[in-house]
Order: C-alpha cells, then sequence, then structure tokens
C-alpha cells in the first residue's frame, strides 16, 4: 500500500496543537543548513545511534503523550511509537530526513508548526534535535524496550593488563570505564570496608573487638569471612527487611481518620525470617503473592500473602464499603507491578498506557486475580483500638492462651454461684409470671411463648411444657436477667469476667490479615476507573506485551506468580538485581527503580545488569548468594575518596569508578546511635513499641471520643528495641524517622533530603540525646584521660580512632562545654534528666554532661552519619 502523508484537513490534530501538515522545505532547509549543510551529509560518530538509549528516551518523554499507543488521546492519528505506522504517515523517512515531516517540525521556529508544541511545555535541545535528524538519516531503525525483551547472559568482558577484578562484576565495570578513559579508584581501607559492611548488611556498627579481630586477621580470605560472619547474624534479616516494609507499604494502622490499630506485624516478623533463611526470592515472592493459594499451605505461606492486605483501610462513616473495596484491589495492583514488574500499570486503570504498551484491558485481566477476596472493603470493629477486615488468620501468642486459660480458670469457678444466683431469680420471674398472667413481661413474650400460656396448665401436652420451659429461660436470660440480679454479686462477678474476657479477646488476640480466592466475582473494565462504571467483562490474563502464561499454570494469583519466574520473563530478575544494587549503591543501575517501561533511564551498565539477572536466575534465586557477589567485588571494596573534579563530573557514582557515599536510613541512624552507647536491644520481633516520641504526636488525631489517641509511650528495654520494631501510625508517622517513606503506598526508591530538621532531630531528640550520655557513660568505664575517652567514643561511633586534629578539637570542646555546666547547674541537670535509663552516679555529673556533649557531636559528624 502507498504511504500517504497526513491531511491536516481531515484529522483531529491541528497546526496549532499536534498535527503534522505540509513541509515548509525551505524553513527546514535553512534550518538544517543551521545545524549542518546537509542533514544526510552530517559527520557521523562512528557507532551508530541505539533506538533504546538514544531516540526512545526523546520520543518517550517529548512525543509519546500525544502520538503514542493510547488511541482515546492519539493526536492526528499519528503514531511514533510504531514503526510503520510513523512510517505510513509520512512523518518519518528513512535515510531522508529531508523528506521526514518530524524533522521538518522539530526544527520549525513557527510557534504554530513546531513540535512539541508550546502549550506542551516540552522543548527538544539542539542535541537531541540533531539526534533524531542524525537517527533518521542512518534509517530510523525502531527496536523493542530492551526491558521487555528476555534477558540473555552477555559474555563477560576479557579486559587487558586486569589486576583490578576480584570477580565477574568488576570485568564489565573496568571494561565500560575503559572505553570511557576512565578507571576504578583503589580498594577502601579496613577500617572503612568493616564500617560499610556492617552499616549494609546489620544496620549496627561494628563493636571495638570486632573490628580489631578484622584488622587483625592478615589471611586472604578475612574480608569474605567477615561477610559470611554478618550473612549468618540474625540482624542481617532486620536490616534487609527495612526496604522491602516500604515497598509494602508495611504500617502497623490502617490511615485515615479512625485509623485503628492491626497485627501486621506478623508479616513483618515473617519476611525479617525468610530473609535470614535466605529464603530464594522466587519462593519469597510467589508466597506472598499467593501462598494461601499452594497446595496444603502452611501457616508460614498464609501469613507470607499478608503483604497485599497491607494497604490502608479507610474505616470513616461516610466511606463506601464497594468504593474501598476498589481502592484496595487498585493499590494491590499498584504494589504488585511496581515490586515484581517495575511498571507504572495505574496509568492503565483508566485508559491505555501512554507510554509502555499495557492496555486498559490488561489492566484489569490482571487485576481479575485479585478480584477474589472475601473482604467488605472496610475494617471490622473488634475494640476501640483494634480495627481488621476479613479474611484473617487468628494467631494467639503463648502469653495470650496463658491469660485466656487463667480467666477461662476463674470464669469456671465463678460460674457455678452466678448460675444458682440465676436458677433462683428465674424461679421467682416464673412463679410470678405463671400464677399472674397476664404480667407485663408476659404481653412482650414470643407469640409462641404466648399461645402456650393460653393453653391452661393441665391441658398441655410434655412437648408443649418443654418448650415452654425452654423459650421462658431462654427470655429471662436475654431480657431479664441483668436487671432483676444486678444485687447479685456472684452473677455480677460472673459477667464481669466473661467480659473480660471478651474485651481481650477482640482487643489482644493477633488476627493477621491475610488473601483468600473464596469469593470470585466478576471483572469488568471500567471507565475511566470508576468502579460503578462497568463496561466489558473480562477474564484473568496476564499483559499481552509480554511472555504468555503458560497453559498448565492456574489462571489465578498463583498461576501469576509462578509466570513473574519463568525463564522467558524480562522483568522480574532485572527488577529485583537492581533494587538491591540499589541498596548497596545508593543508586540502582536503572536509576528509575519504579519504572523499567519506556520512560525509564537507559542502563549505562545493561550488560552488568543482564548478567545479574541470569546469574540471580540460575543460582537458585538465592539473595544471599547475590549479595555476596557484590559486596566482594572490587567495585563494592573501592574507596569513596575521589578528587572534586570526579564527583563533580559524576555526581551520583553511575560510572562506578569510585565507592559511593550516602547518608544512612534515619531507621539505622538510630540504631546506630543506641548500640553505640550500649543501650540498644536487640530482642527480636513481636508486637510494635513506642519509643520517645515529642508530646501529643498523636493529638490531631483526637477529634472524636470514639478511642484515646493518647500516645502510650514504652517503658524499660521496649525504649531501647530497633527501629524496625516502632509502631508505625499511618497518619502520624514517627517524628524522628526522617526521609522515611509515609507506608501510604508503595515506595521503592528513597529520597535523601537534607533540611534543619534533620539536625535538629539528632541533637534534640530524646534518643540521640540519651544515646550521647549512655556513650559517655561507657567512654568513662574505658580509660582515664580525656583523650582516651574521646578516642574510645570516637571508634564506636566511627569505627576508627580521631587524627590528631580531630582529638584537638574535641578536647577543647570538652574543656569549653565543662566551663559552661560548671556555670549553670540548672542547664546540667535538665541536660541529664533527658531519658528513661539510670544515671551512673559515680561519674560527677558536670563532666558527664560535659563529655555527653562532646559524645552528641561525635553522633552528628557528618561522617558518622553516611555509609563511606
Amino acid at each position: 500500500m502507498q504511504s500517504q502523508r497526513l491531511d491536516l484537513t481531515n484529522r483531529r490534530g491541528t497546526l496549532t496543537n499536534c498535527g503534522l501538515g505540509p513541509v515548509c522545505f525551505l524553513m527546514a532547509g535553512l534550518i538544517l543548513l543551521g545545524l549542518s549543510e546537509s542533514a544526510q551529509a552530517r559527520p557521523q560518530d562512528s557507532n551508530p545511534l541505539d533506538f533504546n538509549r538514544d531516540i526512545r528516551p526523546i520520543l518517550a518523554e517529548n512525543c509519546f503523550f500525544c502520538h503514542g499507543q493510547d488511541a482515546k488521546t492519539r493526536e492526528a492519528d499519528l503514531r511514533l511509537d510504531d514503526r510503520s505506522a510513523a512510517v505510513a504517515a509520512g512523518a518519518v523517512s528513512p535515510g531522508e530526513p529531508d523528506d521526514s515531516e518530524l524533522v521538518t517540525r522539530i526544527l520549525s521556529d513557527d510557534l504554530d508548526e513546531v513540535m512539541p508544541p508550546p502549550s506542551s511545555a516540552r522543548t527538544l535541545t539542539s542535541e537531541q534535535r540533531e539526534m533524531l535528524v542524525r537517527w533518521i538519516a542512518e534509517g530510523a531503525a525502531y527496536a523493542e524496550h530492551w526491558a521487555f525483551e528476555t534477558p540473555q547472559r552477555p559474555t563477560v568482558p576479557e579486559v587487558p593488563d586486569d589486576n583490578w577484578s576480584r570477580n565477574s562484576i568488576d570485568r564489565f565495570v573496568l571494561d565500560k570505564l575503559q572505553q570511557a578513559g576512565k578507571r576504578p579508584s583503589p580498594e577502601a581501607d579496613r577500617r572503612t570496608l568493616v564500617k560499610r559492611l556492617f552499616a549494609d548488611l546489620i544496620g549496627l556498627p561494628p563493636t571495638a573487638e570486632e573490628i580489631r579481630e578484622f584488622l587483625d586477621d592478615d589471611g586472604p580470605q578475612a574480608y569474605e569471612n567477615l561477610v559470611e560472619r554478618l550473612f549468618n547474624r540474625p540482624e542481617y534479616g532486620e536490616r534487609m527487611a527495612l526496604p522491602w516494609l516500604d515497598a509494602a507499604r508495611y504500617a502497623d494502622s490502617n490511615g485515615f481518620q479512625q485509623d485503628g490499630d492491626h497485627w501486621q506485624w506478623i508479616w513483618r516478623d515473617w519476611v525479617v525470617r525468610a530473609l535470614n533463611d535466605d529464603l530464594p526470592f522466587d519462593q519469597f515472592s510467589i508466597w506472598q503473592l499467593a501462598g494461601d493459594l499452594l497446595p496444603d499451605a502452611t501457616q508460614d505461606q498464609k501469613i507470607a500473602s499478608a503483604f497485599n492486605r497491607n494497604h490502608l483501610l479507610n474505616g470513616e462513616g461516610g466511606a463506601i464499603a464497594e468504593e474501598q473495596r476498589f481502592v484496595n484491589l487498585f493499590d494491590r495492583m499498584d504494589t504488585t507491578a511496581t515490586n515484581w514488574l517495575g511498571l507504572t500499570m495505574a496509568c492503565a486503570q483508566c485508559h491505555d498506557h501512554k507510554y509502555d504498551p499495557i492496555t486498559q484491558v490488561d489492566y484489569y485481566r490482571l487485576m481479575d486475580g485479585f478480584n477474589r477476596v472475601p473482604e467488605s472493603g472496610t475494617p471490622n470493629f473488634f475494640s476501640s483500638r483494634i480495627r481488621v477486615d476479613t479474611p484473617f488468620l487468628e494467631l494467639p501468642t503463648p502469653e495470650n492462651l496463658a491469660h485466656i486459660a487463667e480467666l477461662d480458670s476463674r470464669i469456671e469457678a465463678a460460674r457455678i454461684p452466678a448460675e444458682q444466683a440465676a436458677d433462683l431469680a428465674f424461679a421467682a420471674w416464673k412463679i410470678g409470671l405463671l400464677t399472674n398472667p397476664p404480667l407485663d413481661d408476659a404481653e412482650k413474650l414470643p407469640a409462641e411463648v404466648t399461645s402456650i400460656l393460653k393453653i391452661p396448665h393441665q391441658e398441655r401436652n410434655e412437648e408443649q411444657n418443654q418448650q415452654l420451659e425452654t423459650e421462658l429461660r431462654k427470655w429471662f436470660n436475654q431480657r431479664i436477667a441483668a436487671g432483676v440480679l444486678k444485687s447479685s454479686e456472684a452473677w455480677q462477678k460472673h459477667e464481669r469476667l466473661k467480659k473480660e474476657l471478651a474485651d481481650y479477646r477482640a482487643d489482644r488476640i493477633p488476627r493477621l490479615m491475610v488473601m483468600s480466592d473464596e469469593r470470585p466475582r466478576e471483572t469488568h473494565v471500567l471507565d475511566r476507573g470508576e468502579y460503578l462504571a462497568k463496561i466489558e467483562k473480562v477474564e484473568f490474563g496476564t499483559p499481552e506485551f509480554l511472555p504468555p502464561l503458560s497453559a498448565d499454570l492456574p489462571k489465578n494469583r498463583l498461576g501469576f506468580a509462578q509466570w513473574l519466574f519463568t525463564d522467558e520473563h524480562p522483568l522480574t530478575a532485572r527488577v529485583q538485581v537492581n533494587r538491591l544494587w540499589q541498596h548497596f549503591f545508593g543508586v540502582g543501575l536503572v536509576k528509575t527503580s519504579e519504572d523499567f517501561g519506556v520512560q525509564s533511564e537507559y542502563p549505562l551498565h545493561r550488560e552488568l545488569l543482564d548478567w545479574l539477572a541470569v546469574e540471580f536466575r540460575e543460582n537458585g534465586w538465592s539473595m544471599k548468594e547475590l549479595n555476596r557477589l557484590i559486596v566482594t567485588s572490587a567495585t563494592y571494596r573501592q574507596t569513596s575518596r575521589a578528587s572534586t573534579e570526579d564527583y563533580l563530573n559524576d555526581p551520583e557514582n553511575r560510572w562506578l569508578a569510585r565507592g559511593s557515599r550516602f547518608r544512612m536510613p534515619a531507621m539505622v541512624l538510630r540504631d546506630w546511635a543506641l548500640a553505640s552507647g550500649g543501650i540498644l536491644d536487640q530482642r527480636m520481633g513481636g508486637a510494635p513499641v513506642y519509643p520517645y516520641q515529642p508530646q501529643g504526636i498523636w493529638e490531631s488525631l483526637a477529634i472524636t471520643k470514639e478511642r484515646d489517641f493518647t500516645y502510650p509511650e514504652s517503658t524499660g528495654a521496649d525504649l531501647y528495641r530497633r527501629s524496625l520494631y516502632t509502631f508505625w501510625r499511618r497518619t502520624v508517622g514517627p517524628a524522628n524517622m526522617f526521609d522515611s517513606s509515609n507506608r501510604q503506598a508503595c515506595r521503592v526508591r528513597s529520597t535523601v533530603t537534607s533540611t534543619p530538621l534533620h539536625a535538629l532531630t539528632m541533637l534534640n531528640d530524646p534518643t540521640w540525646v540519651e544515646a550521647a550520655r549512655a556513650l559517655a557513660e561507657r567512654s568513662y568505664q574505658s580509660a582515664e584521660s580525656v583523650e582516651g575517652r574521646i578516642g574510645f567514643a570516637f571508634e564506636q561511633v566511627l569505627c576508627r580512632p580521631p587524627n590528631d586534629r580531630e582529638m584537638e578539637i574535641l578536647v577543647e570542646a570538652f574543656r569549653t562545654q565543662l566551663e559552661i555546666f560548671a556555670e549553670d547547674s540548672d542547664a546540667v541537670d535538665a541536660f541529664l534528666s533527658i531519658g528513661s535509663a539510670s544515671k551512673n552516679q559515680a561519674i560527677d555529673r558536670i563532666e558527664l554532661a560535659a563529655f555527653s556533649h562532646v559524645c552528641l557531636a561525635i553522633l552528628n559528624l557528618d561522617e558518622a552519619m553516611v555509609r563511606e
């Protein structure tokens, strides 16, 4: 069929918005001359352009919104995401940029013709225009988006004169560096490495003894031995769980005004155990997506399925249950797609995706797998504190069972006296009822009872007498007993105990919300995502642009979860490898770890990403094996020290020519401070705790008398548990966890900010102040001299001794603070009163306050906050 150019008079697009019109060859030619004498005669780089790397990002950012796959919003009936369509429309003439209307439009200086139009607020740079012209001159080759192609294991580069590489990761990195004329950095010193490993793998500082053990080990496997010791510590699972909790939008309450508490911490503890056990990522994922559907599912597999019940739950009075159920469904879709596919599928809830080949039908076909949960959409009342929705697992703890047994025993002991009192009261009431009818009580009795009462006693048969006795006792117990037995202490005691048991069961028995397919529903495409606007009915299926679901897999959540781990799947392994890389380097090999779609960043180290993805899959999806490969690489072990020029040229370390340096997460910083002070409580698991928070932190929620939102600050050791176990209220997160996810939606990439609030937190929050005082007390016990004590505190936090200049500054700071406190006894008392831990009375209070200030300063050093 002969190609036809776009006819603006017959198309929806116009010259002023998005349609392509006749080429103004004179204008195009003049502008082309401004770039070069001829577009086709332009000097070409030695390497041809790569569509995915060089061209697709330009088109995706500037063109696909109006000229992409979404037919409903496509302008001028022009597609630029499809080569055949672009060529047929005359927008692209392969090898002939002068005849390509795309070139004419992007080079035009006519505001009515130029593309992108000024109204789009998008502008191409000169470099991007030149790139598009050159691409068409080279033949306008298109390619499938790189992330949608099954990763193949690339050949590991053979790098000449390679005395640096330790494993295959390094050979990929070194090859890329040499091509760019760059060199890797030397290995970091051992003290930096030990701090780096402890921060990344367990999130706690090494002790002086652990540092010394590593420094003194001169064996060739000293580093690898340290890595293994950390992998085998239970704290490993606690540290590695932190980003997964953000991704799973885990919190300890439902959100919204009611913000009822729940028991999802049982799932949190399962995550820690699974990571410590190195549960393969395929099983780790399948259990969380569909553990309840596995044959003969174990309790742990059902617990794992709570992943997709960690969402917000709206229990407000005006909430429409069915509407909220769809809100939950949409959240599950978004969270699942982000975590395993690395795609922004939420865009297809209302329309075909603007950029990625995801249709609205694809979205709802996949959602059908999640649309079978027997849930109402709103939480059920269990107590003024607890609100959970069905389905759930009831999982009483040994403590719960012991307390229930004790209450049952007391109830049983009180039962006989109570029953005796009730029997006497019933007998008296019945005599009065039968001998003096009709009484007021009789008039209110059920019809079947009054009909028997109307029969003379001597005429009733045995069955009628038995029915009368049963119904009267039932009526008495339900309507009469509470009133007539008010004065009976035996009865009242029994009732109080039964209520106490019922209240305890409702408020204290853990009920973990999990998944279930017990209520299949019809699923429809929804017009603009409106839950009442049903269009066409759909059946379960996976997105059509990805490999098809195998016929031997079930068409449900379990089939979907298993499909994610088929060998041909292009996304799952890449997405998880990238997230783990992000954990250790601060930035993923693909920076947009939440989006591997068309608008994602093209990876500089794509070959490395693909090699790691295949390695991960073929090594049985072992996360520890992959982490081991990363942290034992020479790439990971580089020093983060570099010249100012190097930092300016590569601020995010995308070339991997040095070690990464970034601030540790706030949760790790808090744990680091507590551990440095020797007061961290390392008990694992269990219900969340309530460490120090600003006074009245939850008061804004107390707008009704429905429940008490007073912050229930913990006491004793619970104040010093790891941050992982801090109660996370979804409406008001912990105030000292800056830059953390709000846990209201899935987040797989954190953002590091720097504001005065961070410094104010670490200088004034009771946790840091108390940790500094505890560190000061430890320092006084470790040495007699000021210098010795400072050296001890410094090494506890920074994992190295201070140099001479640092020692001089800190000694001077101590003496200055000592003078200040010597003249202000009230300030000493106020400072030392912060925190609940007892003070060492053997240390002079003024000296303790002054040295605590020094320790607080050490905890707030830049080096103390960063992992480098």
